[in-house]
C-alpha cells in the first residue's frame, strides 16, 4: 500500500513537526512527510525541514491583509499541488474557517497541550495548574469548526506534580505529545479510524502502546 503524503502546517519551531519527520524515516511507518507549510517566513522549523530533506512552503498570512479566505485557499492550492492526503497541524497559530475545515474533513489532525475536553484554548498548563487537577496531558483530535472539540483519535496523561509550574509541566507533556502524534497519525494513514456519532473508533488489534493511548472503540 502507497504511504500516505502528510503535509505538516507550523507557525514557530514545530517540535511535533520534528517528531513527525523522525517517525516516518521508519520503512514500516504507513507515511511520509511530503512538505511542511508555514504562515510565517520567520518559522524555524522551516530550516529544520529543510535540512531534514523535506520540501516547504510558506504562505504568508500578512501578504492577504487579513483575507481568510484568500489566504486559505491559497493554503489549499499549497496543499492540492502537493498531493496531500492528511494534514497535520502542529503548532499553527491560525484559526481555520468552515470552508478550509471542510475541504479536509477526516483528514486534518490537531495536537493539543490537555486531555480534551478540558482546558480548551491556549494556556492550558497555567489552566492546569490552577484548577488543581492531578492528571494533564494531551490530546490529538480530528480537526472541526469549533474549536479543540473534534473526535479524538488518542490522549496521554501526565501526571501533575505539587512541585510544578508552568514550565516543568509544559515540558514533561511535550515530551509525551512528541510519542503520541506520531502514533496518532500512523493509524489515520492505516484507515484504522472510523468517526461514528461524533466519536473516533478505532479498528484492529491495538499494540501494547496504543492500547494505553487510544480510547477504547
Amino acid at each position: 500500500m502507497p504511504r500516505k503524503r502528510v503535509a505538516v502546517l507550523i507557525s514557530g519551531r514545530g517540535s511535533n513537526m520534528t517528531a513527525l519527520i523522525a517517525a516516518a524515516k521508519a520503512a514500516d511507518y504507513p507515511a511520509e512527510i511530503a512538505i511542511v507549510i508555514s504562515n510565517r517566513p520567520d518559522a524555524a522549523g522551516l530550516k529544520h525541514a529543510g535540512s531534514a530533506g523535506i520540501a516547504t512552503a510558506t504562505v504568508d498570512h500578512t501578504a492577504f491583509n487579513e483575507d481568510r479566505e484568500a489566504f486559505e485557499r491559497a493554503l489549499h492550492g499549497e496543499l492540492q499541488s502537493h498531493q496531500v492526503d492528511i494534514v497535520c497541524l502542529a503548532g499553527f497559530m491560525r484559526l481555520l474557517t468552515p470552508w478550509f475545515v471542510q475541504q479536509w474533513a477526516g483528514r486534518m489532525l490537531n495536537i493539543h497541550p490537555a486531555l480534551l475536553p478540558s482546558f480548551k484554548g491556549l494556556h492550558t498548563h497555567e489552566a492546569a495548574l490552577r484548577a488543581g487537577v492531578k492528571i494533564h496531558g494531551a490530546t490529538v483530535h480530528f480537526v472541526i469548526p469549533e474549536m479543540d472539540s473534534g473526535p479524538i483519535v488518542a490522549q496521554v496523561a501526565v501526571p501533575v506534580l505539587d512541585t510544578d509550574t508552568p514550565d516543568t509541566l509544559a515540558s514533561r507533556v511535550l515530551m509525551a505529545e512528541h510519542r503520541l502524534y506520531p502514533l496518532a497519525l500512523r493509524l489515520v494513514a492505516e484507515d484504522r479510524t472510523r468517526i461514528v456519532d461524533g466519536r473516533c473508533h478505532i479498528v484492529g488489534a491495538a499494540t501494547a502502546e496504543e492500547a494505553l493511548l487510544v480510547p477504547e472503540g
